[in-house]
């Protein structure tokens, strides 16, 4: 299995990209601790994985607080000994422009989708450097190119990827591997009330060579690569994973 023995932390993991990476990774070996807003997301995930002979644990956290990471971390390696993989992925999404957007939403966006990747990695690192471990953190096509109506969502994400780029290079001599995953269009809890509308759906689809949104199931394969041996030369990668979007 390609991360037997492994220990990995996700954050947003109760839903979307986080539980379906969270259960992938279980599946190839690795104990997961899944963190989560909420708590009893991130223990249905736990009883989805340890049904089936995996080893997991359940921790609410808020992303946005330093103190809260650095607590599950600590956790983590409290119960598990080591940490292999750190997979930010908590993220909000804030709608409107400049004009748009209130100074509220435009903090809200940067302590839960940059702020927290920061944190995570800060008090991840020490342990990551005894492993020789990686750090996964979700980005977004909109953190690649114009995004309309997102503009605190497009910064933040595009901050993920360079925050990503100088963690990679600053730590490439501790052996610690850094990458993010830049999804398109998804279909996950983020996104539902979107695409009820049919027309907003088609909007999305229209850009998307592959002509498919994105499926968790698509971010939790290449997250599996990025964590595992497969990707041991690969750091400061931004991976689309978007159906081709942002090569069109």
């Amino acid at each position: 299995m390609a991360l037997e023995g492994k220990v990995a932390l996700i954050t947003g993991a109760g839903s979307g990209f986080g539980k379906a990476t969270s259960l992938l990774f279980a599946k190839n070996g690795a104990k997961i601790v899944a963190v989560d807003l909420n708590l009893e997301a991130a223990q249905d995930v736990v009883a989805e994985i340890e049904a089936v002979g995996g080893s997991a644990l359940a921790l609410k956290a808020d992303v946005s607080h330093e103190d809260e990471i650095k607590a599950v971390i600590d956790r983590a390696v409290e119960e598990y000994g080591q940490l292999d993989i750190l997979f930010n992925n908590a993220g909000t999404y804030v709608h409107g422009n400049v004009e748009e957007t209130n100074s509220e939403g435009w903090h809200k966006s940067l302590d839960v989708n940059l702020s927290s990747v920061f944190y995570g990695v800060k008090h991840a690192i020490p342990h990551l450097k005894k492993t020789k471990g990686n750090i996964i953190s979700t980005a977004s096509a909109g953190g690649v190119i114009g995004f309309p109506s997102a503009v605190s969502y497009a910064a933040t994400k595009g901050g993920v990827i360079s925050l990503t780029r100088a963690v990679a290079v600053d730590y490439a001599g501790d052996g610690v591997r850094a990458n993010c995953i830049a999804p398109g269009t998804g279909e996950t809890g983020m996104t539902h009330d979107l695409l009820e509308d049919p027309s907003i759906k088609e909007g999305f689809l229209a850009p998307i060579p592959m002509k498919r949104l994105g499926q968790p199931e698509d971010v939790a394969k290449a997250a599996l690569f990025l964590a595992s041996d497969q990707a041991d030369y690969l750091t400061g990668v931004v991976l689309p994973v978007d159906g081709g979007w942002t090569m069109s």
